[in-house]
């Protein structure tokens, strides 16, 4: 099963391409923009309390049979936040001097 590679930031809505070196992922695939993560967020996510990593990018090219973003193409489904921005401020505050690894 691929990562779904969603299209855009849920904070901020600024587009996530495929091949974003900005994007960022929580271990659900949570997505959002680096400087949302680093801003606003604090590396907490609004969804998990989880930390962030890079998003991995999928070939473009198809150098393994079945496996390219032609043959696996990314989520067109927009996401948006679920929560407002009162709630991430406080969860951000809460857990944002705790490492990932220990929340």
């Amino acid at each position: 099963m691929a990562l779904e590679l969603r299209p855009n930031c849920e904070y901020c809505d600024k587009d996530l391409p495929p091949d974003a070196t900005d994007a960022r992922i929580c271990t659900y695939e949570c997505t959002f923009c680096a400087d949302c993560v680093d801003t606003k967020l604090f590396n907490v996510c609004p969804n998990c309390g989880g930390g962030f990593a890079p998003r991995p990018i999928r070939p473009s090219i198809e150098w393994r049979p079945g496996l390219s973003v032609a043959k696996r193409p990314p989520s067109t489904q927009r996401r948006s936040l679920g929560y407002d921005i009162a709630d991430i401020q406080a969860l951000s505050r809460e857990l944002r001097d705790i490492p990932p690894e220990r929340r």
